[in-house]
């Protein structure tokens, strides 16, 4: 398939609002696709790989890192699936097409880079034991239940290669894996592994830099994952000095409704609690001038029943993702009552 056929094909799947409301959009109708459900439990390592019933999903990790000299870093690696019917079959039968990301940032660059590719004929995909996403040469691969993963990714400006290990246990999100996106009871399947350590190489325009960090990686798959009363959202993934982490997303009204917010805390030990409705406050405190949109860059997040009170800011505020579905997505800093680091992914600004 084209990259122009390809690009028909998503826009096909992506009606507006969908292309303002990014990739997630893709589907606010089932339309015979498999659908979420509550009280199913996820199952491993198979749900590491892919669900082809349901219309998107995707594997995606992040990270912060630093150099020998203590300046910081983030990286973006992510391969999406999107199905224009369900199920899978070989060969260029297959329905599915396969979209991958990948973004490196420092304080003063931000780099973006895209991959599509038709499913059935070996350019993208994901495998098990041993575990195996990839897309063109770019690969995420490692053992089967994600424990040590080897991460390759490059743009015409950048590259990396990173080595990642798990230093804790999956989370699962929401009840137990199933992650509720909006009052009228859209929801995915959705787990993190929130609990790597990072090292290797990148190669920016001025040469390579060792680095070693912490990472991040979603996983979540679903055939409607937003209402069309959502205009897009604001997802944080936050990791704190304490080693306690929270998750949480702002999934924005549109047409008069409602935001619609989640998430979760993560303690210390690695007691997951899902927070309840209202739980989680986000209020953006400052924007920048981001390829032609205001875009919010320093945040305020509470969680007053933890006496828990964060401000959020950008690394970089021109972390733009220039892509098919354009969105921000960067490394930001951690200030307040808890000091850390994460990345934040916000989309739906036009």
């Amino acid at each position: 398939m084209s990259v122009n056929r390809f690009l028909l094909c998503l826009c096909l799947l992506a009606p507006s609002p969908a292309l303002a409301q990014g990739f997630a959009g893709l589907g606010t109708e089932a339309d015979g696709f498999a659908v979420p459900v509550p009280d199913v439990p996820l199952t491993f390592p198979m749900d590491h790989g892919p669900h082809p019933d349901f219309r998107i999903e995707w594997w995606y990790l992040t990270a912060n890192l630093e150099d020998e000299l203590g300046q910081s870093y983030g990286i973006q690696w992510t391969l999406f699936r999107s199905a224009l019917a369900p199920g899978e079959a070989e060969g260029w039968q297959s329905p599915q097409i396969w979209m991958g990301h990948a973004g490196l940032t420092s304080a003063t660059e931000h780099f973006s880079a895209e991959r599509l590719a038709r499913g059935g004929i070996g350019q993208a995909g994901v495998t098990l034991a041993p575990f195996q996403a990839w897309i063109d040469d770019w690969q995420m691969s490692g053992q089967e239940d994600l424990s040590q993963l080897t991460l390759t990714a490059k743009g015409d400006a950048f590259s990396y290669s990173l080595e990642a290990q798990a230093e804790g246990p999956l989370v699962l999100q929401g009840a137990q894996g199933y992650s509720v996106k909006s009052p009228e009871g859209q929801a995915s399947y959705y787990y993190s592994q929130p609990n790597y350590r990072i090292a290797g190489r990148l190669t920016l325009p001025s040469g390579p830099v060792t680095v070693s960090g912490d990472g991040w990686l979603d996983r979540e798959w679903s055939s409607q994952p937003l209402s069309e009363n959502q205009s897009g959202w604001d997802w944080f993934s936050l990791r704190f000095d304490s080693g306690e982490k929270l998750m949480g997303f702002v999934l924005r009204g549109a047409n008069g409704a409602k935001d619609f917010r989640s998430g979760t805390w993560i303690s210390a030990t690695g007691e997951v609690t899902p927070l309840p409705p209202g739980a989680f406050q986000a209020v953006p405190l400052a924007q920048a001038e981001v390829a032609g949109r205001k875009i919010p860059v320093r945040w305020e997040l509470r969680l007053p029943e933890k006496d828990v009170f964060l401000i959020v800011e950008a690394l970089n505020p021109q972390s733009w993702m220039d892509v098919t579905f354009a969105y921000w997505e960067g490394p930001v800093a951690v200030s307040g009552s808890h000091r850390g680091t994460g990345y934040l992914e916000m989309t739906g600004y036009e």
